[in-house]
């Protein structure tokens, strides 16, 4: 059941999310998340903050293992609960999720389960991908796999140019559900319907979706989709989950083979009744020996946290508080990518002129001293690729974005001195 919260978007079909004479407090309050005590926290789309009941699941784990009270049901009731809510939050079924280590493990877990030829191809933005989406699609050059990189289109992945470049020897179309920088969103069912009329295997790295904006595998003809667990879901580093459309798992082979992929007795979990075995049926057959606990206690908790307010809620709420950011940024003649006011807009905002500057580094000297600025009045943000960037989640207000701005005034108004 969804919470009920008298200053969000959600609770009046009357109420413009984007209005900014609407005060949105934060969704949980600052009890839950202490964070929010000690700075403006709006770098989610780079770490993980932790809610105080994500951080006693993790302490029951580990109390449990201290004092030898744990057991394989006990651990199991978690990692199956984990496995079940975030298949429901992406619109799919619990067997079509595997739990992996990261966003890299479930991308290479796919690209090395495909049975290649040479001269097949991948299609993929690789401009405005992370290196993670990109990686994995190069080194199948030893098979002689093709990567088919499309062009950015004023800083957002554009569908029309993915679909163009599929052909007949196209296997895989691969993207971000939101770009890390300049952080616009892709429409992704166009690319899915697209690739699912010509049998090609639809990819979403959604690290930067999952937990804050809608995913829907089924309303987008996803086929497989992973993401971590830390970031927008809440959780901890180093897990992540892995979606696999059921027909497409059949027909993939993992280059890993443990326990948990495969159907063997409950009552044999240790030992093997003999050298016949089959593969899961299902995503599960991408499971590579023991899971993170610690983790899958983590997630399970921070979940239920999630669905309490519903992706609905939590979406409005952020890409209001982004909206607003946005427009305040521009109007004092800082440069914001244009296709952010659009539909492609998300709930990360970003300041500055796309790869003018590194990783953590940008060359325009006002951005470094906003940076700056930031930073010492406890503003966590981030640079990538030469932009100021920030993101909202549930714990986020109308007061953060106040503060932000008020800051960036005091800098735009010394260059105008």
């Amino acid at each position: 059941m969804e919470a009920s919260i008298s200053s969000l978007a959600a609770v009046s079909p009357h109420h413009n999310p984007a209005d900014p004479r609407a005060r949105r407090e934060r969704l949980s309050g600052a009890n839950e998340f202490p964070v929010v005590e000690r700075s403006t926290y709006l770098s989610i789309c780079e770490g993980t903050t932790l809610s105080r009941r994500v951080r006693l699941a993790v302490d029951e784990f580990l109390d449990h293992v201290m004092y030898a009270r744990e057991t394989r049901d006990v651990r199991q009731q978690r990692v199956e609960g984990a496995r079940d809510k975030f298949a429901r939050l992406i619109g799919a079924g619990a067997a079509d999720i595997a739990i992996v280590k990261n966003v890299s493990e479930g991308i290479n877990a796919i690209a090395t389960a495909i049975p290649w030829r040479a001269g097949d191809n991948v299609v993929v933005c690789a401009g405005l991908e992370h290196p993670n989406n990109v990686l994995p699609w190069l080194h199948l050059r030893r098979l002689g796999v093709d990567m088919r990189v499309v062009e950015p289109v004023e800083g957002a992945i554009e569908p029309a140019a993915m679909v163009a470049a599929i052909d007949e020897r196209t296997r895989v179309v691969s993207c971000a559900s939101v770009t890390f920088a300049p952080g616009l969103r892709t429409d992704l069912g166009a690319i899915g319907r697209a690739c699912r009329s010509r049998g090609v295997l639809f990819l979403v790295d959604g690290v930067q979706s999952a937990g804050i904006l809608s995913l829907d595998v089924s309303r987008d003809y996803v086929d497989a989709l992973v993401t971590s667990t830390a970031k927008g879901l809440l959780g901890l580093y180093g897990c992540g989950f892995l979606y696999c459309r059921p027909e497409w798992a059949q027909r993939l082979t993992p280059a890993y083979l443990s326990r948990p992929a495969v159907e063997l007795p409950p009552e044999r979990y240790s030992e093997m009744t003999g050298l016949d075995v089959a593969m899961r049926g299902d995503a599960r057959r991408f499971e590579v020996g023991t899971v993170d606990y610690a983790s899958c206690y983590a997630v399970d908790a921070s979940l239920s946290l999630l669905g309490e307010f519903g992706t609905p809620a939590i979406e409005a709420h952020s890409l209001a508080l982004a909206g607003r950011l946005r427009a305040g940024m521009a109007d004092l003649g800082l440069t914001v990518p244009g296709r952010a006011f659009g539909p492609e807009g998300s709930h990360i905002v970003t300041v500055g002129q796309l790869g003018a500057g590194g990783h953590g580094t940008a060359t325009d000297p006002l951005l470094t001293r906003l940076s700056d600025h930031l930073t010492a009045h406890h503003v966590v943000h981030t640079i990538r690729r030469g932009m100021l960037r920030f993101a909202f989640h549930l714990f986020n207000s109308d007061d953060d974005v106040d503060r932000v701005l008020g800051l960036a005034r005091e800098i735009a108004f010394r260059k105008r001195m």
